[in-house]
């Protein structure tokens, strides 16, 4: 994993966007296809059908699996779950995600109409996420003084 948990998650972020707008099989009543299967397909390398298939051992819409995570079941779920949380993403982002819910995105977005399961919503929702993590990275990156820079040359 990179050693900045931020720039793996903004990478993650817009390949899941770049992908649905490319039209790569979105369906939000499918595990691996929807608007968190997407972000997991991108950070646990996984396809689809293997996301889908590990939830479906268990009940539930990727709310209820968040809501029921347990990192040591030993469910495949769960194990995405997990990589998920040690790319970054807390279990709320990932709530928030699944219904385009994050206040804080939404308010950078400068939208308040979103439908969950569209995927030029979903898209839109992912690059403005990308783009508000993006812009609180550079905000706190930490640079040397210019004429710190000036003296060592």
């Amino acid at each position: 994993m990179l050693v900045d948990k931020s720039l793996f998650q903004i990478e993650a972020l817009r390949e899941a966007a770049k992908k649905i707008s490319a039209g790569t099989g979105y369906q939000w009543g499918h595990m691996g296809a929807c608007n968190c299967g997407h972000l997991a397909q991108e950070i646990c390398n996984m396809n689809s059908a293997d996301i889908h298939s590990a939830a479906m051992k268990r009940h539930g819409d990727w709310r209820d699996q968040l809501r029921d995570y347990c990192p040591g079941s030993g469910l495949a779920i769960d194990d995405i779950i997990l990589y998920m949380e040690e790319a970054g993403f807390s279990i709320q982002d990932l709530i928030n995600l699944e219904r385009l819910e994050d206040s804080k995105v939404r308010r950078f977005m400068g939208r308040a109409e979103l439908r969950h399961n569209n995927p030029q919503d979903v898209k839109d929702y992912l690059n403005a996420w990308a783009d508000m993590l993006e812009a609180e990275y550079l905000q706190n990156l930490k640079l040397p003084q210019f004429n710190q820079v000036l003296q060592t040359a």
